[in-house]
């Protein structure tokens, strides 16, 4: 061996010891919130309406964190049912969230970075679409911006995740009542000169720039699009998550025929992609606090189902240690991408006996519709492809 391949060896097998430990974080929840106990209703009911809850990026090393700091007690465990969804798409077995929001609004895997359009290059319709089929009335709320991947799988089709303007124009033609989220610098300045406030205007929505405006609106077709890009952390916005999906209900559930809401965590993902734990855990308390709002709603609401889950998990995410009576956790982020590892899904409310056991995340779609059909009862076929 000459002189250069045995240096060249030598440090090839220096590589992994130089390679930086990843740094353990401590937070601690001064104010734990209070968890109260939600009474589920007959599971047996006709499904009328139905709210999908998707924490972007967190799976149960997250929410084991969260369960932890805040003393032991989190709303989401209120859901007498769990099963595991499988978060790989049809080209990558680690998924971005346009493949993963696709799956769950269309039920099909799809390419990496993809929106809502099938691995040939078809338009496919979502959930809004299906539920609007049925003369039921659909909305949206997140705190991303509105062209980000999730809100986008269900609103709009794209090949490319990332063409945020493409996006933003197809919103016009979606069939969503109740928008709400970020993103306003994508509506107007646009490279083909178009005005999407306007445009929207046009077909009868009401338009809010503000959380402030979008409260004091009647319920009807609403458009709000409360910041330019997504939305700021929890201690800057407040409880505005909550507020607008409680007003989305409002609005929403004056239609006799029921409804399908998503309500997404948008940036819990934004902050585990970036390490940042206290921020991280923020976003899921609030989160949660919005997912105890949405059962107690469906509590009082007999014929609700909902579903809450991730699209996938972010940061390769581990609780190392802390103290539960001090609401004190010390974890680590090994990574600041997304990870493989499937996520868990929980169910409250009409039909969410069906939503037990392991399957793909293209399921979630297949039971959700199933339910809405009034199929829940029933068995729901698994499709070699997904």
């Amino acid at each position: 061996m000459t002189l250069l391949l045995r240096v060249l060896a030598c440090a090839l097998l220096l590589v992994p010891s130089q390679l930086p430990a990843a740094d353990t974080q401590s937070f601690i929840s001064e104010k734990p919130y209070p968890v109260a106990n939600i009474r589920e209703p007959e599971q047996h009911l006709p499904v009328n309406n139905v709210i999908l809850m998707i924490g972007d990026g967190m799976g149960i090393h997250h929410l084991s964190a969260a369960w932890a700091a805040n003393r032991g007690r989190l709303f989401i465990e209120n859901c007498p049912v769990t099963g595991i969804a499988k978060t790989w798409c049809r080209d990558k077995l680690v998924t971005d969230s346009a493949a993963a929001g696709t799956a769950m609004a269309t039920g099909t895997k799809t390419l990496y970075k993809r929106v809502a359009t099938c691995p040939e290059g078809n338009k496919l319709d979502s959930l809004i679409d299906k539920a609007k089929d049925m003369e039921k009335s659909t909305g949206v709320v997140v705190t991303c911006e509105l062209n980000d991947a999730t809100p986008a799988a269900f609103c709009a089709n794209n090949e490319k995740r990332s063409d945020s303007y493409g996006i933003i124009g197809d919103y016009p033609r979606s069939r969503a009542d109740f928008i709400f989220g970020g993103g306003s610098k994508y509506f107007t300045q646009r490279p083909d000169g178009r005005d999407i406030f306007k445009e929207m205007g046009a077909l009868g929505y009401k338009i809010a720039r503000s959380w402030e405006e979008a409260a004091a609106l009647p319920p009807g077709k609403t458009l709000a699009v409360v910041a330019p890009g997504n939305l700021p952390p929890p201690g800057k916005r407040g409880a505005v998550l909550r507020q607008a999906t409680l007003k989305a209900l409002e609005t929403l559930s004056r239609n006799p025929r029921g409804f399908f809401l998503m309500v997404e965590g948008s940036n819990i993902d934004k902050a585990a992609h970036h390490g940042k734990l206290a921020e991280m855990m923020e976003e899921i308390f609030d989160f949660d606090r919005t997912a105890g709002a949405v059962l107690e709603w469906a509590a009082r609401h007999p014929g609700t189902l909902v579903v809450i889950t991730a699209d996938h998990n972010t940061g390769a995410f581990s609780l190392s240690g802390g103290n539960l009576e001090k609401g004190e956790i010390t974890a680590l982020f090994s990574s600041g991408n997304h990870d493989g590892v499937a996520v868990p899904v929980y169910a409250f409310g009409s039909g969410s006996g069906a939503f037990t056991g392991i399957y793909e995340n293209t399921d979630i779609f297949r039971k959700i519709m199933a339910a809405m059909k009034g199929e829940e009862n029933k068995a729901v076929p698994v499709k070699k492809d997904s």
